[in-house]
Parts: structure tokens; sequence; C-alpha cells
């Protein structure tokens, strides 16, 4: 199945020609516009998978969207640029681009750069659901321990023994741990 791609150039002609070289790899073009166009919006209408932008130097709007894309859609972004200074490269990575390509694009080079860019979007995208759960898992191991330092507090009993009845209070209301911690803390505070 080929890739729908999306391409952002302000410039006409140059917009073609970096269509006939995705055309020639394989893609399928879905749009060209230029840049301001409110790139995340006619990216769900369009639903493509890649967008690849074509521009001389990243200004700080085009970087925003780009960030929008990557963030809230999980699009990945390649970009073929003109402007290789650090501080421009540095700037379109931390947007979330996938690819930063300097000197333009070239047509012999666009399914391997956007090739990596997708194996590199979609590694960014597992590890980040691993922090993400990582957090969710920090976050509830709190809850838990403050649930647990409730119960020892309230009915005197040591860590296991707590632990214990909310294991138990879990089991017998088919429910995770998490939800019991919650519903105790809420109780306590609730209570006083």
């Amino acid at each position: 199945m080929s890739l729908r791609v999306i391409v952002v150039d302000d410039e006409a002609d140059r917009a073609q020609s970096v269509r006939q070289a995705l055309e020639g790899a394989g893609f399928v073009v879905v749009a060209t516009f230029g840049t301001g166009a409110d790139l995340p919006r006619k990216l769900a209408e369009l639903a493509a998978d890649v967008v690849i932008v074509d521009i001389d130097s990243p200004d700080r709007d085009t970087l925003e969207d780009m960030r929008r894309v990557t963030m809230e859609q999980r699009r990945p972004v390649v970009m073929f640029a003109q402007d290789g200074k650090p501080e421009t490269i540095k700037a379109a990575i931390e947007a979330g681009v996938a690819a930063y390509v300097v000197d333009g694009l070239k047509p012999d080079r666009v399914r391997p750069v956007v090739d990596v860019a997708i194996a590199r979007f979609a590694q960014f995208q597992e590890l980040r659901g691993e922090l993400d759960k990582a957090r969710t898992t920090l976050a509830e191991r709190k809850l838990i321990e403050k649930a647990k330092g409730i119960l020892m507090k309230r009915r005197k009993v040591d860590e296991d023994e707590a632990y214990g009845l909310m294991r138990r209070m879990s089991m017998d209301q088919k429910s995770r741990l998490i939800d019991v911690a919650n519903k105790i803390i809420e109780a306590a505070e609730l209570l006083g």
C-alpha cells in the first residue's frame, strides 16, 4: 500500500518537482500547499500518512505546525531545507521533525530518507508510549502507597496488612488496585 503524503512548499515550481519525485518513488501525494495553510486540520481531513516539507528555512510558525502534527496527530514529518545552521536543525528536531535533510530534495534519495524517517518516528512513538506507561505506573504506585498509609494510620495495621486489605477489597469488588486506592483516598479526604 502506498503512503499518502502531503507536500508543504511555498514555491509552486519546486512543489511540483517534489510531487513528481515522490510519485516517482511510489508515494501518493494527496495535497500540496504552502506554509500557514492550517496543516494540522488539513492533515486530519486528508488522512495523510507523512508530511514532506520543502523549505528554505523553517520559521517559528512552521515549526509549531510540525510540533502539532507530530505530537497531536502522531505523523512523521520529513523536512528538506537549505538552512543547515545547527540552531535551525536543533529547533526542527525539537519540533518533532523525524528527518531534516539539508540541500534540498534529490529524487533518488526520497524513498530512503522517508523510509528512515518513518522508522525513526515509529521508534520515537514506541519510546513515548513506554514513557507514558512508566509515568502512569509510577503515579499509580504513589496513590497505592498513600492509600496504604491511610489504612495503616486509621486501622493501626502494618504495611503488609494494609496492602492485604486493599488486595482483598480489589478482589471482592472486582476492580483494579488503583481504583480501590482512589476510593480509600477519596473517603479519607471526605471524612477528614
